[in-house]
């Protein structure tokens, strides 16, 4: 069964992809679904596991959600037929997808050199981290942390003003099509250097920043040159099937509910707990420096929420759990004045659904980081993947106002004591 499946979904990649074309969403139609039972449930998650050429924008992992499926243009009919059958709520979002992703980049380079009017190659941030270093040497350096499974360097850059500070993880884009996460990290760095608000400019001198602004290289570049919403690696997992979403692949309750032990699957978890080379390589930079690290955070897209560690199974509250509720509402309450963008905060089970092996799941579980977060960036479904360009910015700002208000209650609960330094 499993082979069929793979075997199904293989031939269609590779018939949108025939030529090495870049596979196009012509008149797909992007519906919303409103999974009401189990039976429903039940349905869209074997229609996913065997799609015939519908495109799920969101897994179904439980009752009483939306998700988002694309229904190409031959098969409106049975996907009329199919959700009348179950008397299943849908309504129609978008007529053609593919025109929200020829206008996803609006102005397309227009303006010379780097900035945040439009989505950039891995190449061009990582040419933009290069200059940073060169202009900041006494602030920055740049550490290449390994090799992707296609053999790309994973690089990290580091901010650090005084020794003794406490640390911030950040890693972005460790899902491929997540673009906005990528450029925000970029902003947020960007903004650490030149800003001169007062609030910022602490978070620049106090912490020490650790920052991947592409943990799927690999994947990345899929999206840029092939299927713009490829989610997983790029490791070859069988004849037909590629990818792990290695936001299900860390260790630490793996396999605990909410992935899928189906390579084709965009949930797929990996053959074993950490068997991806990029998570291996995000672990080893980790211990590296985890004496020194006391927040861990994940920018992911899309839904606005802040989810706290767990998302596994039957996962109880970390004795954190208060904590991060007071601190998680300031930053919510920040995050909502310039823009009026609203965040739901929770854990992962409590507020999404189940979900294991995710990175600050294993950050905080496994190594003792005080802090973990996954950021699901802007909207809440019509753009979803997709945000145009014109709202990296705003969406950069809500963030940062964020973080400031996040870091200031946290070091007001008595986190993030700065270090003794040993001369």
């Amino acid at each position: 069964m499993m082979f069929k499946i793979c075997v199904v979904l293989g031939l269609l990649a590779a018939v949108c992809t025939v030529n090495g074309e870049k596979l196009r969403f012509d008149n797909y139609r992007s519906y919303e679904v409103n999974i009401q039972n189990e039976e429903q449930l039940r349905a869209l998650q074997t229609l996913e596991e065997s799609p015939n050429g519908y495109y799920f924008l969101e897994s179904p992992m439980r009752s009483n959600m939306k998700v988002s499926i694309l229904v190409p243009p031959h098969k409106y009919a049975d996907f009329e037929n199919f959700t009348s059958h179950l008397d299943m709520e849908n309504s129609l979002k978008i007529a053609n997808f593919q025109e929200l992703i020829d206008n996803e980049r609006p102005l397309k380079r227009k303006r010379e050199g780097f900035g945040w009017e439009d989505y950039h190659t891995l190449e061009e941030m990582y040419a933009w981290m290069d200059e940073l270093v060169q202009q900041y040497p006494q602030y920055l350096r740049i550490e290449t942390y390994g090799e992707s499974f296609e053999k790309r360097q994973m690089k990290a850059i580091i901010l650090s003003k005084q020794p003794g500070n406490p640390g911030i993880f950040l890693e972005s884009n460790i899902h491929a099509r997540e673009w906005i996460t990528s450029a925000t990290t970029t902003w947020i760095l960007n903004q650490l250097l030149t800003s001169t608000d007062p609030e910022v400019v602490q978070l620049a001198t106090e912490y020490d920043w650790y920052i991947l602004p592409v943990m799927n290289p690999d994947g990345l570049h899929y999206t840029k040159e092939t299927n713009r919403l490829w989610r997983k690696n790029r490791s070859r997992q069988t004849i037909l099937c590629q990818g792990v979403d290695m936001n299900r692949n860390f260790p630490g309750h793996w396999m605990e509910g909410g992935a899928s032990v189906n390579p084709c699957s965009d949930l797929f978890a990996g053959p074993s707990a950490g068997s991806e080379i990029e998570t291996q390589n995000v672990m080893a930079l980790l211990r590296k420096y985890k004496s020194q690290i006391d927040f861990y955070m994940s920018f992911h897209s899309y839904g606005q929420y802040m989810l706290l560690p767990y998302g596994h199974q039957d996962a109880e509250h970390s004795e954190n759990y208060f904590d991060w509720m007071q601190i998680a509402e300031a930053a919510a309450q920040a995050a909502v004045r310039k823009h009026g963008t609203q965040y739901t905060f929770g854990t992962t089970a409590d507020v999404l659904y189940v979900a294991s092996g995710s990175s600050p799941d294993w950050a905080h579980g496994q190594e003792g980081i005080p802090i973990g977060v996954t950021y699901e960036f802007r909207d809440t479904g019509y753009y979803g993947f997709v945000l145009p360009a014109t709202q990296i910015i705003p969406n950069a700002e809500e963030v940062l106002d964020s973080l400031v208000a996040w870091m200031a209650k946290a070091k007001e609960l008595g986190y993030f004591p700065r270090r003794d330094v040993v001369a």
